[in-house]
């Protein structure tokens, strides 16, 4: 068997969660050998905590049919596909970074467009069923407090979807005359009640005139998730400065600083990858996705860290 090509590990564990069995592309999914997985605790296998792990071991042995579950861990997001055999639990394993490195882009294609129409529908009823919640006016302070932190997941899941849709899509983007500020002023605006949250002010310095050529809802979606990760980096009751600068030779380019992460990371093309953003927050896809966006712009999207106080995001649209 070619590991290299089927990209998949099996992993079997006892019920005190310790691998007895271990083959597959266990270096290349989980960063270690067959040989030298087994006995370890399937926590230290994964790379990830120990209470998700009796979660997921849990969840394998009530099965009555495989199982899905998608586990972030220090080498990417890992997708386990598992049930009990025997009396044992057993995953199949992949990791998604790996798996999206070079994707065909028509197979990412039909993956976010089934996964939007599956999701988007039962989403919308979540959110309205919590909007009607809401309007109680009889409701404690605590339940009240409840329902914000539901409406914050459920913006959050929404904006997930729209990355994983748009980094997924082909269609090319129907170009307009719009200000940049606009495009600013509308990403912000998607974000308002999270910056809100943390007491964040956007402030955006530059040429008010500058028009670029774009398609702005498509952008400022986009744009909005890397200015939320960025203000979620900034100490709250603070400022997050975006400037508009004329580009080289024309156009115009949008500049924001991370100030968080000041060092280069060793593969710095690999932050544009799905997954492969060096942020603990976010999903890994604003970079990917946004970058994406700009080249089918004619533009592009670059990260610096010269100056040694952040990683400055720079958004280049041509003239």
């Amino acid at each position: 068997m070619d590991t290299d090509l089927v990209q998949v590990a099996q992993l079997r564990w006892s019920r005190q969660r310790l691998v007895i069995e271990a083959e597959g592309a266990c270096e290349l999914v989980l960063g270690a050998s067959a040989d030298s997985l087994i006995h370890q605790p399937l926590h230290r296998a994964l790379g990830i905590p120990e209470d998700r792990a009796r979660d997921l071991d849990r969840k394998a042995l009530e099965a009555v049919s495989p199982v899905v579950e998608f586990v972030p861990n220090e080498a990417g997001v890992l997708r386990l596909a598992f049930a009990c055999r025997n009396g044992n639990a057993t995953a199949a394993i992949t990791n998604l970074r790996h798996l999206l490195t070079g994707a065909p882009p028509l197979q990412v294609s039909a993956v976010a467009s089934s996964l939007s129409h599956e999701m988007r529908n039962p989403l919308s009823s979540v959110k309205m069923a919590v909007q009607t919640v809401a309007r109680n006016t009889a409701l404690s302070e605590r339940d009240r407090r409840r329902l914000a932190i539901a409406n914050r997941e459920i913006r959050t899941m929404e904006r997930m979807l729209w990355l994983f849709s748009e980094y997924g899509r082909e269609v090319a983007p129907t170009l307009e005359s719009v200000p940049v500020r606009t495009l600013v002023q509308e990403a912000a605006a998607l974000v308002e009640p999270e910056l809100a949250e943390r007491q964040i002010e956007v402030r955006i310095e530059g040429d008010p005139t500058a028009r670029v050529q774009a398609e702005a809802g498509r952008v400022a979606r986009v744009l909005s998730q890397l200015l939320l990760n960025v203000a979620a980096g900034q100490e709250r009751e603070s400022t997050l400065t975006v400037q508009i600068r004329p580009a080289v030779p024309r156009g115009y380019e949008v500049r924001l600083t991370d100030r968080s992460v000041l060092s280069k990371p060793q593969d710095p093309s690999a932050i544009f990858e799905p997954f492969g953003s060096m942020l603990s927050r976010g999903a890994g896809l604003s970079l990917a996705a946004l970058n994406r966006l700009m080249e089918s712009h004619g533009g592009k999207l670059t990260a610096d860290w010269s100056s040694g106080q952040g990683t400055l995001y720079t958004l280049s649209f041509p003239g």
